[in-house]
C-alpha cells in the first residue's frame, strides 16, 4: 500500500484511475480545484489549485508524507497558454514538491502524439518530461493512443440518419483505442510493475488497429442503417489554421481559434501509434496492447443506452 497524490482527479481517465488505485490497495488523496466535485468512493478529495504553486504546497501535500504522485491533469484546449501554464509549469511545481513530501515515484500520463511535435501543448508536454526524467526520481511516462470518448463523436449524427464524416477516404489515419478502465488500470500497474518504471510507455487497447472509415463501418452496422459516407478534405482544417493565423495578426483574438483548428488538422492527419524509428512511419505492430475493452463494445453500450453518451467539451472535432 501506498500514500497515492492524485492530480487530474476530475477528469475521465483521471476519475478512472482514482478507482483503480483504490482497488489496487493504495490511500488516495486527490487534489482538486472546485468545491463541488462528485465524490469519488475510497478517494479523500482536498481542494487545491495544481496551476497554483502556493495552494498546491499549502492545501496540497500539506507538508505530509506521500509515497507517489500520479498525474492525469492536462490543460483543457491544448492552446499554448493552457498548454505551458498546466503541461508544463504546474507539473513542474507538483514535482518539486513531490521530491519535498519523500515521494519516491512519478507516474505521468502524457500522450502518443508528442512522437511528432508540431502544437503548443505537445512541446509543453515534452519540456515536463523531460524535466522529470531529469530529476532522477523514478517515473513512469505513459503515452496512450486513442480515447474512446474522442472517436465517439459521431454516435449521433449516425443514428439520426445523417453521413459519417472522414477526412479523405477515412484510412489516413488508425489507432488502437483505449477505454478509460484500460488506462487507469495500467497507470495504477506503474506503481509496482518494476518493468514499467524510469520507462516512457506507449500503450493502446486490445488490437487491431482500426481507421476513421472502420468506425464509421462498425456504426452502420450496429445501427442497421445503411452505410453513408461523406468525405472532408485533409487540408480543409489545415486551410482554416492558415487563414486564421494570418486574420490573427490583425485580431489577436482569432488566435486561440486558430490553434484549436491546427490541432483538430492533426488529428485528422496523424495516426495514434508508436512510429518506428527505422522508417519513420507509424506501425500498429509496434504498438503496445493492454486490457478487454474494444471501441466497438463501447459503441454498442452507448447505443444501447447501457452507457452515457461522451461528453467531449472543448476536443470535439465534429
Amino acid at each position: 500500500m501506498s500514500r497515492v497524490a492524485l492530480l487530474g482527479a476530475t477528469g475521465t481517465i483521471g476519475r478512472a484511475t482514482g478507482q483503480a488505485l483504490v482497488e489496487a490497495g493504495h490511500e488516495v488523496i486527490a487534489f482538486v480545484r472546485r468545491e463541488s466535485v462528485s465524490p469519488l468512493p475510497g478517494v479523500t478529495l482536498r481542494r487545491a489549485d495544481p496551476a497554483d504553486p502556493v495552494s498546491l504546497m499549502q492545501d496540497g501535500f500539506a507538508g505530509e508524507h506521500f509515497d507517489a504522485v500520479v498525474s492525469c491533469m492536462a490543460s483543457r484546449t491544448g492552446v499554448a497558454k493552457d498548454a505551458w501554464a498546466i503541461d508544463h509549469k504546474a507539473h513542474s511545481h507538483a514535482l518539486a514538491l513531490a521530491e519535498r513530501s519523500g515521494a519516491q515515484h512519478f507516474v505521468l500520463l502524457s500522450a502518443i502524439c508528442v512522437q511528432r511535435p508540431r502544437l503548443a501543448f505537445q512541446q509543453a508536454k515534452l519540456a515536463f518530461e523531460a524535466e522529470l526524467v531529469a530529476s532522477g526520481l523514478r517515473h513512469s511516462i505513459i503515452r496512450p493512443t486513442a480515447f474512446f470518448k474522442s472517436l465517439s463523436g459521431q454516435i449521433e449524427r449516425v443514428r439520426q440518419g445523417r453521413p459519417f464524416l472522414l477526412f479523405g477516404d477515412g484510412r489516413l489515419t488508425a489507432c488502437k483505442p483505449i477505454s478509460n478502465r484500460d488506462l487507469a488500470a495500467y497507470i495504477a500497474g506503474c506503481l509496482t510493475d518494476p518493468e514499467r518504471w524510469n520507462r516512457v510507455l506507449p500503450i493502446g487497447g486490445p488490437g487491431p488497429a482500426i481507421t476513421p472509415r472502420d468506425q464509421g463501418e462498425a456504426l452502420f452496422v450496429l445501427t442497421g442503417l445503411p452505410p453513408k459516407f461523406r468525405s472532408v478534405p485533409p487540408g480543409f482544417l489545415g486551410g482554416i489554421a492558415s487563414g486564421l493565423g494570418l486574420a490573427a495578426r490583425l485580431v489577436p483574438s482569432l488566435a486561440t481559434k486558430a490553434e484549436l483548428a491546427r490541432i483538430g488538422h492533426y488529428y485528422a492527419t496523424e495516426s495514434m501509434l508508436v512510429l518506428d524509428p527505422a522508417t519513420g512511419d507509424y506501425s500498429a505492430a509496434l504498438t503496445p496492447e493492454t486490457g478487454n475493452d474494444t471501441l466497438f463494445d463501447h459503441y454498442r453500450a452507448v447505443l444501447s443506452g447501457e452507457a452515457a453518451p461522451d461528453d467531449r467539451g472543448e476536443h470535439a472535432v465534429f
